[in-house]
């Protein structure tokens, strides 16, 4: 590393939000409601890959857990980026930790690449405990070099395309419950998406809608790494444009980026301690 880099506080920002991000993750799973939480969703999808063992697709021959699976792991990725940091911001704007971050040089920065870290590391557990008892029940699915380089790749891509979007999300609602929000939207993109059911299937203007998210992007690129090239004829040009999946995700990703830390910094502007003071009485009057 170079002796300007050191120097760099945007470099020593993103190396304490590198951190920060690990430090979260860990304290992620060692509280017990958390871990339950995590874990419980993840058996739910092991359990019902488990029940699809040995069932095909009606009127094929293709194995039905083969299919599901990698829907379902583009709905981690997808999920795991959107739901998560926009909650996250509101609990952090309560306690604090935003107001801190704005008085730390670089801190939205920091504090950006932090939540960067922690989802999609809490993420990639998640997606490991449902990919291991998949191995076991999707028989015509095929793990070589490159089903991994493209589900790495769109890990990625999933992450900083949904994470920043989702934080800048969380920065315009003024409370947890409003929060929720983001989660509800994420919830309805499910359905225009063609993570569960083939977009080709859908209504044209479902399909466009679908088309102008990342879920939708997402979800095509964990079945482009997973499933065989033939099962490419369901999608829109009976391709799975990879290409055009990673301009978009990219795109996304460059809003955010550029939208997320704009947004963060007014949020904190518009923070106090006594701002804070006031939401904490508020809080502790509840019996939160």
């Amino acid at each position: 590393m170079s002796a300007t880099a050191v120097r760099d506080p945007r470099w020593a920002a993103v190396r304490a939000g590198l951190y920060c991000g690990w430090i979260e993750t860990r304290q992620a799973y060692t509280q017990p409601a958390s871990l339950l939480f995590y874990l419980t969703v993840r058996v739910m999808y092991a359990v019902a890959l488990v029940w699809m063992r040995g069932k095909t697709v009606p009127g094929t021959h293709f194995a039905l857990g083969a299919m599901v699976l990698p829907s379902l792991l583009g709905m981690s990725i997808a999920f795991g980026g959107l739901a998560g940091p926009a909650t996250a911001i509101a609990y952090d704007r309560e306690d604090g930790t935003l107001l801190r971050a704005k008085a730390t040089p670089n801190g939205m920065l920091g504090y950006l690449i932090g939540k960067i870290m922690k989802f999609a590391l809490t993420t990639l557990i998640g997606i490991f405990l449902m990919v291991i008892p998949g191995i076991i029940v999707a028989d015509d699915l095929v793990f070589d070099a490159r089903t991994w380089l493209m589900l790495a790749l769109i890990f990625v891509a999933g992450m900083m395309s949904t994470v920043p979007i989702a934080l800048a999300l969380g920065a315009l609602m003024k409370s947890t419950v409003q929060s929720m929000m983001v989660i509800l939207a994420v919830v309805l993109l499910i359905a225009p998406s063609g993570i569960f059911y083939p977009l080709t299937a859908l209504p044209p203007w479902m399909q466009w809608v679908g088309q102008a998210f990342p879920l939708y992007w997402v979800g095509l690129g964990a079945r482009s790494a997973m499933l065989p090239a033939q099962m490419a004829g369901a999608e829109i040009g009976a391709s799975w444009r990879s290409v055009q999946t990673f301009s978009v995700l990219g795109l996304w990703a460059v809003i955010g980026m550029l939208l997320a830390p704009a947004l963060l910094r007014r949020m904190a502007r518009r923070q106090s301690g006594s701002a804070l003071a006031k939401v904490r009485e508020r809080v502790m009057s509840k019996g939160y």
